[in-house]
């Protein structure tokens, strides 16, 4: 399999300057020599400006002649080459691309709203001319295919899959290593660099995304009263341990049960108490 071939070309003003000796000599020998025959400089100075070409920072010209690869020239300035040759000219600078954002599965089946973003550049314009047909389509097409694959190796979360290591959601440096990676191997073949390559977009696809957004909201308040009733038990621990140890009141099992219950009450409902003087005894 070939590589890309770095060539140096002719100084362009070496052959500007012979190009303009060349028509001095063919203007001379028309007018003052009256010599048909030096037309045929004519021919050899549109020889010569068909060969001319420039390359500007960061792009390149591969060169080629009657079908045969002959090299690529990197260098930018003023150039001359061959005028058989044919010259395709191959962007040297880091491109953006943003993906179109797909309905893909995930890992157990939930469908998702997904894009990438990807910096890239051409790093062997020799593959990148001849080993596909249209390297920029090729990387759009490879860089959806490899985030469809992607996203069926992960999870979007961990609800359905506790047991998932790394989620779409929460693994985001894993999940974008493994999708730059992925990247670049299907791109090698064209002569791509990936420079980065990372999830833009990740959200529920819109027939789901309702229920699901339910169920986190779920999750989370469930967590939320987790923790407040273990904090409400261990204030309840700590009282009647205070007031036992104070001797401020005396309580039998009956009456820590009310009080623990009132105060769980107090603690974990979510409307302020209202407090209810009581007249009499704590048995009335």
């Amino acid at each position: 399999m070939k590589i890309e071939t770095k060539v140096k070309a002719t100084n362009g003003y070496v052959m500007l300057l012979v190009l303009m000796v060349t028509i001095i000599i063919m203007v001379i020998g028309l007018l003052l020599i009256k010599n048909l025959s030096f037309l045929i400089l004519g021919i050899f100075a549109i020889f010569i400006i068909k060969g001319f070409f420039i390359v500007n920072p960061n792009s390149s010209k591969v060169l080629v002649l009657f079908g045969a690869y002959k090299g690529t020239v990197r260098e930018n300035g003023f150039f001359w080459a061959n005028p058989f040759f044919t010259r395709q000219k191959i962007s040297l600078r880091a491109r953006n691309f943003d993906s179109d954002r797909v309905k893909v599965n995930d890992k157990i089946g939930n469908p998702i709203m997904i894009n990438v973003i990807l910096v890239w550049k051409v790093a062997d314009t020799y593959k990148s001319a001849f080993d596909v047909d249209n390297y920029e389509e090729f990387v759009k097409v490879q860089t959806d295919a490899a985030v469809r694959k992607l996203a069926g190796s992960y999870p979007y979360d961990n609800f359905d899959d506790e047991q998932a290591k790394f989620t779409l959601r929460s693994g985001m440096d894993e999940v974008n290593e493994a999708l730059e990676n992925e990247i670049t191997e299907r791109l090698s073949i064209a002569g791509i660099k990936v420079m980065e390559a990372r999830i833009g977009y990740l959200a529920y696809a819109p027939e789901i995304a309702s229920s699901m957004l339910k169920r986190q909201q779920a999750v989370a308040i469930v967590a939320a009263r987790k923790k407040i009733v273990e904090g409400a038990v261990g204030m309840v621990e700590d009282a009647l341990h205070k007031l036992s140890t104070d001797n401020i009141i005396d309580f039998d099992d009956d009456k820590k049960a009310s009080m623990v219950s009132n105060l769980m009450v107090v603690l974990c409902g979510d409307k302020e108490a209202v407090p209810i003087v009581n007249a009499g005894t704590l048995n009335s």
